[in-house]
């Protein structure tokens, strides 16, 4: 990050979403002293890597928000965008204000199930203490089972054994595979081994039939989850780990045209939407071939600075460019695995790495403010 840029009046950002890419863009703009606005339907960052340890540990999920306000002052709006004019230059939200932009960057994430995502415009108060409600139905139930066996999925798993070895943990995962395709084999098989090693037991390669049909997240004896091949598990609490899809609904409409089949937007090697040179997306609403991953909604974010930057000095703009695989995945907070730019990584360096706290202390740093002990 550099020092303050020479800006005409004109010049205010816009910032939509306040997950990982916008807290990190917003940052950025914040040390060049560009004038913007951050949106957030919500009135704090969810560090959403913490989820699955708030919904078992309980006193974690107060670590896990962090209020958009003292980092960003009035700089920071909370409402939820509808829709963006942009021949007017302007985003247009929920309550019906309409705030000008000469840049925007959309970041607006992608949203799914509780505990995993927390996407509800609800306080602070109330989403720590929905987790904390969890953790008590989680303690009660002897047999859960967890749907999903993508990264959420089995992070979840390894949470809940972790915690809980008595209790009787399956995973349902469609694929025989776990987490996600791009990882390494060697990787994937060590998943399995290490949460089979804890006692959860895997149902790969089967389809709950009944999701629909079933309480989730709430405890409730005896439910029957059905798979597509015939099988039938009875468990006292159902958590889902499956049903991630791109935050489109403010944008959709403005950019029709250049929306990707998952609804992401599509861009080009400069992160600007195709055929709009002042539009920038990052995160898991860009179309880049890469995992949705906080760590890249980051890169992202500083790329697309620095271009709104190189573009007010008429300098040719930074080109982003994906790089190897970079995963690193707890398996609670005595285990992991993963992969650093393609190479395997075992325990060890996981655990100290993430494991231990599953680096809320990152996100309190970047917004500036103390955790709570």
């Amino acid at each position: 990050m550099g020092g303050t840029v020479s800006v005409d009046e004109g010049v205010h950002v816009v910032v939509v979403g306040g997950g990982f890419g916008g807290i990190a863009a917003g940052n950025q703009l914040k040390s060049y002293k560009i004038p913007f606005t951050l949106i957030d339907v919500k009135d704090a960052f969810h560090h959403n890597p913490g989820a699955l340890r708030a919904s078992v540990e309980s006193g974690f999920a107060k670590k896990t928000f962090i209020p958009f306000k003292e980092t960003f002052g009035e700089n920071f709006k909370q409402g939820r965008v509808i829709d963006i004019e942009l021949e007017e230059q302007a985003v247009v939200l929920e309550s019906g204000e309409v705030v000008h932009f000469s840049h925007l960057i959309l970041g607006t994430g992608s949203s799914g199930p509780f505990p995993g995502k927390f996407d509800e415009p609800v306080t602070m108060e109330t989403a720590i203490q929905m987790y904390e409600d969890l953790v008590e139905k989680i303690r009660a139930a002897p047999r859960i089972v967890v749907v999903g066996g993508g990264s959420a999925g089995v992070e979840m798993a390894a949470e809940v054994i972790t915690d809980y070895p008595a209790k009787e943990v399956t995973l349902v995962h469609s694929k025989i595979p776990l987490a996600d395709d791009q990882l390494l084999p060697s990787v994937r098989q060590g998943l399995k081994e290490i949460l089979l090693g804890k006692g959860v037991q895997l149902q790969l390669g089967q389809k709950v039939t009944n999701l629909r049909d079933l309480i989730l997240n709430e405890t409730q004896p005896d439910m029957r989850i059905l798979t597509d091949k015939g099988l039938e598990i009875t468990a006292d609490l159902v958590i889902c780990c499956t049903g991630i899809k791109v935050n489109s609904s403010a944008y959709s409409r403005a950019f029709h045209n250049q929306l990707a089949e998952n609804g992401a937007l599509l861009v080009n090697e400069h992160l600007q939407i195709s055929g709009m040179e002042n539009v920038y997306a990052i995160g898991d609403c860009a179309d880049i071939k890469e995992p949705k991953m906080a760590y890249h909604a980051g890169l992202h974010a500083a790329v697309a600075v620095e271009n709104i930057v190189r573009s007010l000095s008429k300098k040719s703009l930074k080109i982003y460019k994906p790089g190897s695989l970079s995963m690193l995945l707890s398996m609670g907070r005595d285990n992991g695995i993963g992969q650093l730019y393609g190479y395997h990584v075992g325990k060890f360096v996981v655990v100290q790495a993430k494991s231990k706290d599953l680096l809320v202390w990152k996100s309190w740093k970047e917004m500036g403010q103390t955790a709570p002990s």
